[in-house]
């Protein structure tokens, strides 16, 4: 008999069937409290780091940007229907609106095709050897998280997601490699994951969470947290409209140098380029620093 056969076999009486007698590790109901904090962390940092180290991913490349950014075919459908709206109620007011929404998600729909791109790209240049390098990883939800994951799966290559539990449920989606897709409950230990093996980020447009991942990433690099990576902006009308990095040196809230931290690029070959440049094209990058502050 072995041990989970012994187990089963404690015979059902008041002091077996406590909540008391329940080994540490399956009680779910210890797991969760207050105080259980601190192994919760523990458990969330050592799993997707072990898994990862299993599968022998030792770099990656990191795509942020909006989960509202849908896919072309589905932007078109979704101006066909608002035009047809508008077209049969031309005087109301909500349908002018979601109109103009719609019109709009087109003008961004090309971020998806570009993540899309790039993903692809990348991950047909860098999965040959025996570790894995570059591989894309992402937020693991929709919109432009799903177009890297995508491009990934169109190169026949793995990518991992680091989903995160929300009120609002997030789910995977379905382009992310199922064994790589993990799902967190601590935005700190989600963050740290996206960093520990990262050699790049590229960051398309997005809302509170990309920005809050893009001046997590610039701090730790502007104080040496972190070796400087290429951190490349997709999109530069956007940031330019969106956050004034120049008046922030002007204001000597942050130096002239901080500047260099991250690059604007506009496509997909652009990025791809910028990081072989900064490695020096055809090399691998090197290997994930243990050492790290991290």
């Amino acid at each position: 008999m072995n041990k989970d056969e012994k187990a089963s076999s404690v015979p059902p009486t008041p002091q077996t069937q406590s909540s008391s007698f329940v080994l540490g590790f399956e009680d779910q109901d210890l797991l969760k409290r207050d105080d259980l904090r601190p192994v919760r962390l523990q458990l969330e940092l050592l799993k997707p780091d072990l898994i990862l180290e299993e599968h022998q991913v030792r770099s990656t490349i990191v795509v942020f940007g909006s989960a509202r950014v849908p896919d072309p075919e589905t932007v078109e459908r979704e101006c066909k229907a608002a035009q047809k709206r508008v077209d049969e109620a031309p005087t109301d007011p909500d349908s002018v609106k979601e109109l103009r929404r719609a019109e709009r998600k087109r003008e961004h729909c090309r971020y998806y095709t570009e993540a899309r791109k790039f993903a692809e790209i990348v991950s047909k240049e860098a999965q040959s050897n025996t570790h894995l390098d570059y591989v894309i990883a992402t937020g693991g939800g929709p919109g432009i998280m799903e177009a890297a994951n995508r491009g990934a799966t169109d190169a026949g290559a793995m990518s991992v997601g680091f989903n995160i539990a929300l009120p609002h449920e997030q789910f995977p989606n379905p382009y992310i490699s199922p064994e790589l897709c993990f799902q967190f409950h601590y935005f700190a230990l989600r963050k740290m994951h996206f960093l520990m093996r990262a050699k790049a980020l590229v960051i398309f447009p997005g809302g509170f969470g990309t920005l809050d991942e893009l001046f997590e990433t610039l701090t730790l690099i502007q104080t040496g947290k972190i070796d400087p990576m290429p951190v490349l902006l997709f999109g530069e009308s956007y940031w330019r409209r969106i956050v004034n990095f120049e008046a922030m040196a002007e204001e000597g809230m942050i130096s002239e140098e901080d500047l260099n931290i991250f690059t604007f690029v506009e496509s997909a070959d652009q990025a791809w380029s910028h990081i072989n440049a900064f490695y020096g094209e055809g090399d691998t990058p090197p290997p994930l620093m243990r050492s790290s502050p991290l």
